[in-house]
């Protein structure tokens, strides 16, 4: 097969799935390959933390595609294989073995790995991270009646293991070093929330703390050694497993190999294209420029689907660019959200509905505002709204409607 008009896609996760899908359906014809590191075929990730990990789902639910489709539609993929390089010049990917790929378009979408922890003994036995299929299942067998399980960062990625290690009995410790978790995205009251839920659900749940050490027996961890940031004494806190949430980095090496711009992502415009007009970037890595937001770069499920879309689409010449809002998901225990939009911590957050610290059972949405202007919003147990939510981010509304609950979303 010649390659010489191919469109190669490096990382095969759910962007280049979602890329590939749309390159066939919208006609381009030429050959494509795919190509990813891990063994598997793409499949949604979100899933590891929550449904695979709770036991509710089987990990074969999470692939993009059934096996067959590939060949189906005449993509070539070569999975469990690495790209070394990339030769300009010459268009052409260069794997590990040496052998070269050539290139008309080239997709980079490889995505982020998880931040480790720079501290003695993280290379411990027992010292785990979630980013893939194999980690999900590794962890998920640690997740029993009472296994002392320590979880260092209270992102939304290490309060979704913590939520899911508690609802199978196993004894649970959240480490985070910020005042409350999320503080930066939820702001005080909600973080606050969030951290008394997890209380109420049995979880140790300590902020402020600053992790110095992962001590160990015999090659596996044993416990973990705290700080609480400002001078006082250590703890060890007992461990039999410890899973490091601590965000994620992107994998920029091939982008920063070749010379491209790379800025907390491979820098790409409102097209997803590259400084180079034969390659683009999508997904985790990209860091892209937001038609309404500016330099923009997120690690969020829908924001790989939709990219991967935009991208198939700059590469076939049509028309459209990067100018959605941000949105995101989260279950933990009784608790099920979704968030849309920019906010921070610092803006102003208005209730409307049902906020009880502490019960995940509460049904409620929060507005973010800076100067007046809707900046991001949140549902939590109030479905079927995102729709309604998305639709107020930009506008100026005042707090004392966003809070009236007899005012319908739709007439704000």
């Amino acid at each position: 097969m010649s390659q010489h008009h191919a469109c190669v896609i490096v990382g095969a996760g759910l962007a280049a799935a979602h890329a590939v899908e749309t390159l066939r359906a919208d006609g381009w014809s030429d050959p494509i390959v795919l190509i990813g590191e891990e063994d598997e075929r793409p499949y949604e990730r979100p899933g590891l933390s929550k449904g695979v990990l709770l036991g509710q789902d089987e990990a074969e639910t999470l692939f993009v595609h059934e096996e067959h489709w590939y060949a189906e539609h005449d993509v070539t993929t070569r999975f469990g294989e690495r790209v070394e390089g990339i030769d300009r010049e010459a268009r052409e990917v260069v794997l590990a073995s040496g052998e070269r790929i050539a290139y008309a378009a080239l997709v980079l979408a490889t995505g982020a790995r998880p931040r480790l922890l720079d501290i003695p003994g993280a290379d411990l036995a027992g010292v785990l991270t979630l980013r893939r299929m194999g980690d999900s299942a590794a962890i998920a067998a640690e997740l029993v009646p009472g296994r002392r399980v320590v979880l260092v960062g209270a992102g939304w990625i290490g309060l979704e293991v913590a939520a899911a290690a508690r609802l199978a009995g196993a004894d649970v410790t959240v480490l985070e070093y910020a005042a409350q978790p999320l503080l930066r995205v939820l702001g005080d009251r909600l973080a606050r929330h969030v951290a008394a839920m997890h209380r109420a659900h049995g979880v140790d749940l300590r902020t402020g703390v600053g992790v110095t050490a992962v001590e160990g027996a015999e090659g596996h961890v044993t416990g973990v050694r705290v700080g609480d940031g400002v001078g006082g004494d250590d703890e060890v806190v007992p461990a039999d497993v410890v899973i490091v949430g601590v965000g994620a980095a992107p994998a920029t090496e091939l982008a920063e190999g070749a010379g491209l711009p790379v800025d907390n992502g491979i820098v790409v415009d409102t097209h997803l294209r590259t400084s180079d007009p034969a390659i683009w970037a999508a997904g985790d890595v990209a860091n892209a420029l937001n038609a309404t937001l500016g330099p923009l770069r997120v690690e969020h499920w829908d924001n790989a689907i939709r990219q991967g879309k935009l991208v198939a689409a700059s590469i076939l010449g049509r028309d459209g660019g990067y100018d959605w809002q941000p949105y995101f998901y989260t279950d933990q225990y009784e608790l099920g959200m979704e968030y849309v939009g920019r906010g921070s911590g610092d803006d102003e957050v208005v209730i409307r509905g049902d906020l009880r610290e502490g019960d995940a059972t509460s049904a409620f949405i929060a507005f973010w505002q800076r100067e007046g202007r809707v900046t991001a919003a949140m549902q939590v147990n109030v479905w079927d709204t995102i729709d309604d939510l998305r639709a107020l981010i930009g506008r100026v509304i005042p707090a004392e409607r966003l809070r009236d609950e007899a005012i319908a979303l739709s007439d704000l």
